[in-house]
């Protein structure tokens, strides 16, 4: 800690609440001070009268309201100053109300205020020395400087104070900034939580639908058959239960700072692309298909996982809504981004472009730096088709 800091860390502590009751010593100790000249006259001078030294308490008692009333104790002292050198000798020797008003004026006194003040006093004080007898030269500048002086040091004190306030509303703005921002990164984690929810239990339950709605049927005429489906539910039941189980377990414990918890969730990628097209053909009898052309380029893990999502979330529709018979994924890999498009044969998804599927595809794509576009296909169907940057564009995406 420097000195610096210790000496503002206690000017702090001990200054009083009430900003009278320092305003008050000091115009005690301004008043001890002029009764010194009354109380002990200079050799040679003449005693200070009890109406100069009421004069010179006139310049002391006005400074304990000199934050409330700058101006106006500034005019009372600049009167009372002067009264008491022209008109009841000796003049005071140091113009302690001058100095402490001209402090006053420079520090909380609007600029054409503080000027005038600062050139009615040195004005003043040159006037009223030339009608004084027995002015050395150096008594001029002695009295001069110490105006300019206790002005300087004002405006000093108006400098660190408006420093000050800069500093402290600039870091109101950083704390208001990084809460928002603290915020927004929950609101975005836990959209991005709600969509993998949704997009593992919708996957899920749709292929157990599926394959519940057909057992009756296969049990009745093919019982091996049936038993492998029913096989098929509880794997699809046991998987989404672990991958939910993983979620909720980050939501419960309490990250490290820095940590989302997203290295700890299910992370499934383009490679595992070919595996869901086989899991869903095979558990609904929809005949899927993977398609893929191009060179693989590298993609960033959240962009991983949001073209299996967003190939998971298609298919389901397809399998939930559509009604058909056929849907082909298309992989296709350029140089500075891959396309995904899924595309079926069916009537489309009975929850319109505004269901949740739709938008969390959306919302996917452009969290990536990419877009998506759903609609009916040329050829009859639906198609979802979604554009990703690879690695290397997904910073300049995102700006």
């Amino acid at each position: 800690m420097t000195l610096r800091s210790t000496v503002a860390e206690a000017t702090t502590r001990w200054r009083p609440t009430n900003p009278y009751v320092l305003d008050a010593a000091l115009a005690a100790l301004i008043l001890f001070a002029v009764s010194l000249q009354w109380i002990f006259p200079d050799e040679g001078d003449d005693p200070l009268s009890w109406r100069g030294w009421l004069l010179g308490a006139a310049t002391a008692v006005p400074l304990i309201w000199r934050r409330r009333a700058p101006c106006t104790v500034a005019c009372a002292v600049s009167v009372a100053t002067p009264a008491q050198a022209l008109y009841h000798a000796p003049p005071p020797d140091v113009m302690y109300g001058g100095m402490v008003v001209l402090y006053t004026m420079a520090a909380q006194a609007r600029p054409w205020q503080r000027r005038l003040m600062l050139a009615g006093w040195i004005i003043g004080v040159v006037v009223t020395m030339r009608h004084q007898t027995h002015q050395a030269p150096f008594e001029y500048a002695f009295h001069l400087m110490g105006l300019v002086a206790a002005y300087a040091l004002g405006m000093l004190a108006r400098v660190q104070r408006a420093y000050t306030a800069e500093l402290e509303d600039r870091a109101r703005r950083l704390e208001r900034e990084r809460a928002a921002g603290t915020a927004r990164a929950r609101a975005e984690e836990r959209a991005r939580i709600a969509r993998d929810m949704h997009d593992i239990l919708a996957h899920a339950v749709s292929l157990m639908v599926v394959q519940a709605e057909a057992g009756p049927v296969v049990v009745r005429k093919d019982p091996d058959r049936a038993e492998a489906t029913f096989d098929t539910i509880a794997s699809t039941g046991r998987d989404a239960m672990a991958q939910l189980r993983r979620i909720l377990g980050v939501l419960k414990e309490e990250l490290p700072e820095g940590d989302t918890g997203s290295a700890r969730l299910p992370q499934p990628g383009v490679t595992a692309l070919p595996e869901l097209v086989r899991q869903v053909g095979r558990s609904t009898g929809l005949r899927a298909e993977l398609r893929t052309s191009g060179e693989p380029r590298p993609l960033s893990s959240d962009t991983e996982v949001a073209a299996y999502r967003v190939v998971q979330e298609a298919l389901t529709n397809t399998v939930k809504h559509a009604r058909a018979s056929r849907a082909v994924v298309e992989l296709d890999w350029a140089d500075d981004h891959v396309s995904l498009t899924v595309t079926d044969d069916g009537r489309g998804p009975s929850t319109g472009p505004g269901g949740h599927g739709l938008i969390g595809i959306r919302e996917r794509a452009a969290a990536c730096g990419g877009s998506a576009e759903t609609g009916e296909a040329p050829g009859g169907g639906f198609r979802v088709a979604v554009r990703l940057p690879v690695a290397a564009q997904r910073e300049r995406a995102l700006g």
